[in-house]
């Protein structure tokens, strides 16, 4: 229960800052847009101000222009002089010219304010379409994240039946091995030596192993002229007697041969090397005419040994 719930608080862990960061995202850019649109917004304001200056500069020259024609005129009435119709016309030519540049100067403004106006508005809309990708995106990584969750939610669920299951089965495994452990039995080896538990199948041989106090290696060998390598020794099956449930053999190990004469199925046949405290023991649990079955029990090597 501890292990289900573990992984269910690692699994909810897991979602909750996921949602924050989710979350800080569609602020941020929701902060980011509105900051984008006020700036264009005063940005408009001042083109507009200045086109608004423009106007009144031109409508104050329009003024003082009326008011020099009308002092010019009132001259001109009074001195008939040559040089007054003279200046009289100059300024004339000068008015209209300062009303032609004044008309073009105001074109240009309204073109500039115009054109500035549409670059603005332009500018306005991307930052809002950019705005409303940026709430889409996050609103879709929001429920992206919510789904990722639900699946998780889902799994964790699975991985915990499945984790109650393995224990299930590792209970019942390690109930048989008890069993067949405790079915085993002991026996005193040819060398004299009290033997370990004895295998004589292979669910005996793996409830041994299950145990790990000896290192457990299984062969079949036939009859043969040479010698076959089983773990760290050599060993030669030289005579098989399925009738008597007898063999012999012999083992090479330490530069030494040593011979197993008509050994019986399921005895522990012992012998010494020079590395090992212990003695090694061969089991053949089965024999037939021309082969036999079996395993050969090698004692651990002690701690610290490289």
């Amino acid at each position: 229960m501890n292990g289900t719930e573990s992984q269910k608080s690692s699994g909810t862990g897991m979602i909750v800052p996921i949602l924050v960061g989710a979350v800080l995202a569609l602020v941020g850019a929701s902060v980011y847009g509105l900051v984008s649109i006020s700036l264009l917004r005063d940005q408009l304001d001042q083109v507009r101000t200045g086109q608004s200056r423009i106007e009144d500069e031109l409508t104050q020259t329009r003024e003082q222009l009326k008011s020099d024609i009308a002092n010019v005129q009132r001259d001109s009435s009074t001195a008939l002089s040559e040089a007054s119709k003279n200046t009289v016309e100059a300024l004339k030519k000068e008015l209209d010219s300062t009303r032609r540049q004044a008309t073009v100067l105001a074109g240009q403004a309204k073109v500039e304010a115009a054109k500035r106006a549409d670059e603005l508005a332009a500018k306005l809309k991307d930052a809002q379409d950019e705005q409303a990708r940026n709430v889409s995106e996050v609103k879709s990584a929001v429920s992206q994240v919510r789904s990722d969750a639900d699946v998780t939610k889902n799994r964790v669920g699975e991985v915990s039946s499945e984790v109650g299951n393995v224990k299930t089965q590792l209970a019942d495994t390690k109930s048989e091995m008890e069993k067949n452990v405790a079915q085993l039995r002991s026996r005193i080896g040819d060398l004299g030596y009290q033997s370990g538990l004895i295998a004589t199948n292979v669910t005996e041989l793996a409830a041994l192993k299950a145990q790990g106090e000896r290192i457990y290696t299984e062969f079949t060998l036939p009859k043969e002229k040479a010698a076959r390598k089983i773990g760290d020794i050599q060993v030669r099956l030289k005579a098989a007697d399925p009738k008597r449930n007898s063999y012999t053999v012999e083992v090479i190990a330490d530069d030494k041969v040593v011979e197993k004469k008509d050994k019986q199925v399921n005895e522990p046949v012992q012998f010494l090397l020079s590395r090992a405290k212990l003695p090694y023991e061969l089991v053949v649990n089965e024999i037939k005419k021309d082969w036999v079955s079996g395993y050969i029990a090698a004692p651990k090597p002690p701690l610290g040994r490289n």
